[in-house]
């Protein structure tokens, strides 16, 4: 089971056909959220809650009728596979966590990385986006919006040029449920449902199923020293780092990504 996540608001869609590999030795299932890719979009956002997209994972898990399932969690898919591996045991076998965080400050922490390679490697984007907060723009003003993907690239891909790899269709991402979720001024102060979700580094002990990290060498936002943390919490988890990846390894080394999970998985 894939549980996606480009931040809160985004959908299955970047990672196919990338997961499909698996397809030959699992059953590959990926996971639109409520209100988020082709799933039903409620008419008030607000009752999309992390709380609520963790219910619902585990419900469609039962109905399935396919516990315990692998889940491989991807960025706030992470977040939402630990909160699984803790409080619904039954339904997770193993646990991976790619480009992930264990906490609220760790996603406020990844926002000043970029922030920080932002106003050093591209000091001229730096300079218009703070130009724009100083008119009163919040980050989720579509012209900081421009600014910050303009160097997009630079901060998440070891090479900058996989960046065209990723994927997506109309429709994929809820523009209007991201500043509810996160917060109007995310790239500098997160709010919404991600400041409340549970800081999981004290229960991390807890996971009883197997847990394996993914790092990427060259992720500048959510570096290898920051996602070596799940271990220092929980010994047991095992932390890999790719060290030709940036934040999507999937994306620019999917055979290696599928060789460590494979061999998690049968281990």
């Amino acid at each position: 089971m894939v549980l996606a996540g480009l931040g809160p608001a985004g959908s299955h869609v970047i990672f196919h056909p990338f997961f499909s590999d698996l397809a030959g030795d699992f059953q590959v299932i990926y996971v639109d959220l409520h209100g988020r890719g082709r799933s039903d979009t409620p008419e008030d956002l607000g009752e999309i809650t992390f709380a609520g997209d963790v219910a619902d994972v585990a419900e469609l898990i039962r109905q399935l009728d396919l516990g315990p399932v692998h889940v491989y969690g991807f960025s706030y898919g992470g977040l939402l596979g630990q909160a699984l591996a803790l409080d619904h045991a039954d339904l997770v076998r193993s646990l991976v966590l790619a480009n992930s965080l264990h906490s609220p400050e760790m996603w406020q922490r990844n926002h000043a990385n970029i922030n920080r390679e932002l106003e050093n490697q591209h000091p001229d984007v730096w300079d218009r986006i703070q130009e724009l907060r100083r008119e009163g723009a919040v980050s989720t003003d579509p012209r900081l919006r421009e600014q910050f993907a303009a160097a997009t690239a630079l901060v998440r891909f070891y090479d900058p040029g996989n960046a065209a790899k990723l994927l997506s269709e109309p429709g994929a991402r809820n523009l209007e449920l991201y500043p509810l979720f996160v917060g109007a001024d995310v790239d500098f102060i997160i709010g919404g449902q991600v400041a409340q979700i549970p800081d999981f580094r004290p229960r991390l002990k807890d996971i009883a199923a197997p847990v394996l990290v993914l790092a990427g060498r060259f992720d500048r936002a959510l570096y290898p020293r920051l996602q070596r943390e799940f271990a220092e919490y929980a010994p047991r988890i095992t932390v890999r780092v790719l060290e030709r990846s940036g934040s999507f390894s999937h994306v620019e080394e999917p055979e290696e990504v599928f060789a460590q999970v494979r061999a998690f998985l049968k281990g």
